[in-house]
């Protein structure tokens, strides 16, 4: 199916998901636990849950739209006050790992470790129960999704492959999947630390951020996919960012062709929709030739 076929809800055309990974300390700390001394850095990261999400909140609220944030549960576990908020302003909350380690750099054991950690500290302290997935730095393993069916998740949004929500076959069983894009990732965009080294050492202006972004939400639209935004509130919570970012959504709230929704909202569309399953496709290096993608 293609994209500018999707059976999108109520005539809409595209999507548009709005999304914060409220990584927090745990995204420096899983590259290496010795960065819990360094209180500048911690700091830095400090500032999304602290500053960043009450001000994002907020433009949310004014603009009254529903956003889903994904939060490692070492994160929440640090923040409970902020989690809370985010809980009772009606927002999603989604698994995003403990310590927000990798699962595809990261032992089986250790794996499923996070993934129960993370579930029990959102549970404990945001009183949901997560359905909704997104790994770490995008990275997962040829076990995250089994791992995912047993412990109940019904979407992940860690996948590249389509513009579209796709049904995600996993042997006789299925998830949904809700891709994301690089390009639509505010860490690319802003993201800056001298150690651990991250980022280009390119700092974007937030009106070049809204002018990018906007170009992605038009031609999503013209395509009919799915346009998920993916930021952290560490990086656009900071005023001149979540300023552009009002900005940006405000246009998006006045295009009638676009359904702006949580990825749950989308996933549950996709679920009970007349939509391809694409069965997890990965290469076998050997002799003979190689395996051709399912209709590809």
């Amino acid at each position: 199916m293609t994209s500018e076929a999707y059976p999108w809800p109520d005539g809409k055309r595209a999507a548009l998901c709005v999304t914060f990974d409220m990584d927090a300390e745990a995204a420096v700390l899983a590259v290496d636990e010795k960065f819990s001394r360094r209180p500048s850095i911690m700091s830095h990261q400090q500032y999304g849950p602290v500053t960043g999400v009450p001000r994002l909140l907020a433009m949310l609220a004014d603009l009254e739209l529903r956003a889903s944030f994904f939060i490692p549960g070492f994160s929440a576990e640090r923040h409970p006050g902020t989690v809370g908020a985010i809980a009772e302003a009606g927002h999603e909350i989604g698994h995003h790992g403990y310590l927000h380690r990798p699962p595809g750099l990261i032992d089986a054991a250790t794996e499923r470790s996070e993934l129960e950690l993370g579930l029990a500290a959102l549970e404990r302290i945001a009183g949901v129960r997560a359905t909704i997935f997104r790994a770490p730095w995008w990275e997962t393993s040829t076990a995250t999704f089994d791992l995912l069916l047993e412990y109940g998740f019904t979407c992940d949004s860690s996948l590249f492959d389509r513009d579209v929500p796709y049904r995600l076959g996993i042997g006789s069983s299925e998830l949904v999947e809700v891709p994301v894009s690089w390009a639509l990732d505010d860490w690319e965009k802003y993201a800056f630390l001298p150690d651990p080294p991250t980022g280009s050492g390119v700092i974007e202006s937030p009106g070049r951020v809204h002018e990018m972004w906007w170009e992605e939400i038009q031609a999503y639209v013209e395509v009919g996919g799915c346009c998920v935004l993916t930021m952290h509130p560490f990086l656009s919570g900071r005023p001149s960012r979540v300023r552009a970012l009002r900005g940006l959504l405000e246009k998006a709230t006045t295009v009638p062709d676009l359904w702006i929704a949580t990825v749950g909202e989308v996933a549950a569309h996709c679920a009970g929709s007349e939509v391809p399953v694409h069965p997890l496709a990965l290469p076998t290096i050997g002799p003979g030739p190689a395996e051709p993608v399912p209709g590809s």
